[in-house]
């Protein structure tokens, strides 16, 4: 083998002697999908080996030529993992560009490897193959933000913080336990990945074009060397679906909106006025003209990606919408998004792991903010319900206007004496200033999935065994 490709000199048959003058300018390039689609060069590669090595097996072509195509394939492999390979638009796509290199260089057994199979059915398998090894690589990463969740979580198991609704202090929770609610949404994201993997799990290869092919092919041989569970059942489902495509893309949206709201939370919480967390240098960027900013940009750019893992999604599903079945040239559109929401996302996922890592909860000043708002109210109605056996609509109303006397006061709930308290609710008694801290509050969240102190520590303590 040279040492540099050169670019093959064969021109694309495919067309037939009725387009022997080729397709317009203006053809070629819209028609054309190997500025894009090499990047299934790997699997359409492993897919020609398991097809030539069935075709070899069932007599449909010699062992002899199976061997060239083998060293044929091995040696184009190679040659692209050097950068020595030369793509041509006029051969369309990865499938005819190694084509076109494997006759080139073995000549007549290049022509047999197509026997039994059709770009329709090759492509389909092609995806599905990238598809599958995209999903192992981005399940590996959600794995890892997870860890870092989870790690975080443990460390900060009993670090109060305020807990929100319509961002307003609502009661005190754990930074912990604020951690692992990220760690349950990423857990069902794997949960989603994994069930589309297994649904996907089937092999397209041998439908051919849409009819399946009257060579005495054995799909189920290639099936078993390309790690499929089994062959597709229905030679027009597949070559025409692409559902598999849309479920990854939703499961990578789905996984990029919950990355998004860390991403919001992270860049509320390093704004001056929260002061929640910190984060280095090495996640935030300055300002061109004002020397004291430092810009949580790393959590913004994840959140805005997300809006780029929506369209890829959206627009397969409306590419699809209006297809009869099996193959039209709109479904080349399936590969850019797909290819775009793997790439995105594994960016994603890594800066979030970065940044989980690196942040710094300001543990003071969540403390500080964590009883801000009254926000431990709600334990006293329960004190009310618990204590004096109110009903807890008549305990509501009576916080209500122990809170409503606080404000005006300029006091919190802890900071009225029992005077103030018996003067709307005469039963009261000093044991109610127990449960006014945020540290009681926490402590006393004991239920199952409830963010005591002792809850979190264990949850994180399984997590983190889960994903040793």
């Amino acid at each position: 083998m040279s040492s540099h490709e050169t670019t093959p000199k064969t021109a694309n048959l495919q067309w037939g002697g009725r387009f022997a003058e080729g397709p317009s300018a203006i053809m070629g390039a819209i028609n054309a999908s190997i500025g894009f689609d090499q990047k299934m060069w790997r699997q359409d590669i492993r897919g020609s080996l398991a097809h030539a090595a069935m075709l070899a097996h069932v007599g449909v072509i010699s062992a002899e030529d199976e061997r060239a195509i083998r060293q044929g394939l091995d040696d184009i492999a190679e040659s692209i993992e050097a950068g020595r390979f030369g793509f041509v638009e006029s051969l369309e796509d990865i499938h005819m560009n190694i084509e076109a290199r494997l006759t080139e260089r073995i000549g007549e057994a290049g022509k047999r490897l197509h026997t039994g199979r059709s770009r329709n059915d090759q492509v389909a398998l092609d995806v599905r193959l990238w598809v599958r090894d995209a999903i192992d690589g981005l399940s590996g990463q959600i794995r890892d933000v997870m860890r870092a969740l989870a790690d975080r979580a443990a460390e900060h198991a009993g670090t109060v913080m305020p807990g929100f609704t319509h961002l307003q202090p609502a009661q005190p929770v754990t930074f912990g336990h604020h951690m692992l609610a990220y760690v349950e949404m990423l857990s069902r994201d794997l949960s989603r990945f994994a069930d589309a993997r297994t649904r996907m799990n089937e092999c397209p290869l041998g439908a051919a074009a849409l009819a399946g092919t009257g060579f005495p092919i054995d799909r189920h041989m290639t099936a078993t060397a390309l790690g499929f569970d089994a062959p597709m059942r229905n030679s027009l489902d597949a070559v025409a679906s692409r559902d598999f495509a849309a479920e990854f893309l939703f499961a990578c949206a789905m996984c990029g909106t919950h990355l998004s709201r860390l991403a919001e939370e992270i860049v509320i919480w390093t704004n001056p006025y929260f002061g929640f967390v910190k984060l280095s240098d090495g996640f935030t960027t300055g300002s061109s003209i004002m020397p004291q900013k430092r810009n949580p940009d790393a959590a913004e750019l994840v959140r805005g990606k997300t809006g780029r893992l929506n369209g890829s999604l959206i627009g397969l599903l409306t590419v699809m919408k209006g297809l009869a079945l099996t193959y039209f040239k709109d479904m080349q559109e399936d590969k850019e998004g797909v290819f775009d929401a793997a790439e995105n996302l594994t960016l994603c996922l890594a800066a979030m792991g970065g940044m989980v890592r690196d942040m710094q909860p300001q543990v003071d000043r969540l403390a500080e903010a964590a009883g801000a708002g009254f926000s431990t109210a709600t334990d006293l109605a329960d004190w009310l319900v618990r204590t004096l056996k109110m009903p807890f609509r008549d305990a509501h109303h009576a916080t209500g206007a122990l809170v409503a006397k606080a404000e005006s006061m300029g006091v919190d709930l802890a900071g009225l004496t029992i005077a103030d308290m018996r003067a709307v609710e005469p039963r009261i008694t000093e044991d109610v200033f127990n449960v006014l801290s945020v540290a009681s509050s926490v402590r006393s969240r004991v239920s199952y999935g409830g963010t005591a102190p002792e809850n979190v520590a264990r949850m994180a303590a399984e997590w983190q065994e889960k994903l040793a």
